[in-house]
C-alpha cells in the first residue's frame, strides 16, 4: 500500500493528532499555520491562521469542535474546528511547549518554557463556555515549575490527575484538586521525555525520550513496565489500540542530519511488541528525523510527521495483522 504524502507545511512538523473518530488528522508545524486534513485521501481541508511564530504543540477535543494550539508567538490559542476562527487567544511570558484537552473537553492544560527569566509553568483553564474573555480571565490552576522545564504532558484518567515529562527525564503526577505532586517517578529515563502517549484505555502511556529508549508506565503508579531499545534519541512514540504492537520514531538532532543518508536507516518507523520488546518492522520513507507519530483510532494505518515537512500516512497490509508471536 502507497502512503499518503501530506505536503502544506513549509517547514518542520511538530505535533500531529487525529480525532476521536479518526476521519480528521491535525498537523502543527514550525510554520506558523496548523493544518487539517481528511484522513481517508490527504486531502486538506484549511488552516488555521493567526500565529505569529513555531506552532509546538496542538490538540483537538472529544467532539472535534474546538482545537488548542500553543506557539513559540508566547500565546495558547483556542479555535473553532469547523469554521477556523479564533474563540480566545491567551497570552503567556514564554514560549508555550504542550497543551491539551481533558478527557471530557470541558478543561484544557498548557505548558510554557523556562526562558527569559520565567520559569516553566503549568495552567489549567476551564474552557465550557470560552470565549474571547478567556484571555483575561485567571486559570483555575497554576503550578510553577522550579527543578525543569514540562517537555510532554498527558491527562490522567477522569480528568483528576495530569501526567508530565520533563527535560531531565522525570515524570511526575499531579493532583489537580490539591495542586501538588503526588507521584514522582525518580530516574527511569537519563534524558529528556521528548513525547508522551496513552493507550487506548489509559491505564498506561509509552515514552519517548534523548537517552535512546522508549518506555512502557502504568499510568497510576508510574511503574517502568517495558523498554524498547535504539542506538538514537526517540522523538515520538505510539501504542497501537488493537495489538500489541509500539511504533518508535526518531533519528538525531536536526544539526546532524546533513551528514546522514536515508539508506543507513536512521529515519524509520521502527514497530516494536508491547510485550517481548522485540523490534519486527521498519518502515522508511522521511528525508529526516520523524518528529511526531499517531496511530490511526481503528488501529488500521499510522502517520508520522518529520523534520522534512511531511506527514506520511501510512495504511498497513494484510500481512501486518497476520504477523503472531510464537
Amino acid at each position: 500500500m502507497r502512503p499518503l504524502m501530506l505536503q502544506g507545511h513549509e517547514r518542520s512538523i511538530t505535533q500531529i493528532k487525529y480525532n476521536r473518530e479518526g476521519d480528521l488528522l491535525f498537523s502543527s508545524s514550525k510554520d506558523q499555520k496548523p493544518n487539517v486534513w481528511y484522513s481517508l485521501n490527504g486531502e486538506r481541508l484549511g488552516t488555521y491562521d493567526g500565529h505569529q511564530g513555531a506552532v509546538w504543540c496542538l490538540d483537538v477535543d472529544w467532539e472535534t469542535r474546538k482545537l488548542i494550539t500553543g506557539a513559540g508567538d508566547m500565546t495558547t490559542k483556542l479555535w473553532d474546528v469547523e469554521h477556523g476562527t479564533v474563540i480566545a487567544s491567551i497570552p503567556t511570558k514564554s514560549s508555550v511547549r504542550t497543551c491539551s484537552f481533558s478527557f471530557s473537553g470541558n478543561q484544557a492544560a498548557y505548558s510554557t518554557d523556562k526562558a527569559m527569566g520565567q520559569n516553566s509553568e503549568l495552567f489549567i483553564i476551564d474552557v465550557r463556555n470560552a470565549d474571547a474573555s478567556l484571555s483575561e480571565q485567571a486559570p483555575t490552576l497554576r503550578i510553577p515549575m522550579i527543578e525543569s522545564k514540562i517537555t510532554s504532558m498527558l491527562w490522567g484518567p477522569l480528568d483528576e490527575t495530569i501526567i508530565t515529562g520533563h527535560d531531565n527525564g522525570n515524570i511526575a503526577i499531579w493532583d489537580i484538586r490539591k495542586g501538588q505532586k503526588v507521584v514522582d517517578s525518580g530516574s527511569d529515563h537519563t534524558a529528556g521525555i521528548n513525547d508522551m502517549q496513552m493507550s487506548k484505555d489509559g491505564t498506561m502511556f509509552v515514552t519517548a525520550s534523548k537517552d535512546t529508549t522508549a518506555k512502557l508506565f502504568d499510568s497510576e503508579s508510574l511503574m517502568c513496565l517495558k523498554a524498547y531499545k535504539t542506538e538514537r534519541p526517540v522523538n515520538s512514540a505510539a501504542i497501537s489500540p488493537i495489538l500489541d504492537h509500539v511504533v518508535l520514531g526518531g533519528g538525531q538532532d536536526a544539526m546532524e542530519v546533513t551528514t546522514t543518508s536515508t539508506k543507513a536507516g536512521k529515519f524509520d518507523s521502527r514497530f516494536f511488541h508491547l510485550i517481548y520488546e522485540e523490534e519486527f518492522a521498519r518502515l522508511k520513507g522521511h528525508f529526516g528525523p520523524i518528529n511526531s507519530l499517531a496511530f490511526h483510532p481503528d488501529g488500521k494505518s499510522y502517520a508520522s510527521g518529520g523534520e522534512d515537512g511531511f506527514v506520511r500516512v501510512q495504511t498497513f497490509d494484510s500481512t501486518y495483522f497476520e504477523n503472531i508471536f510464537e
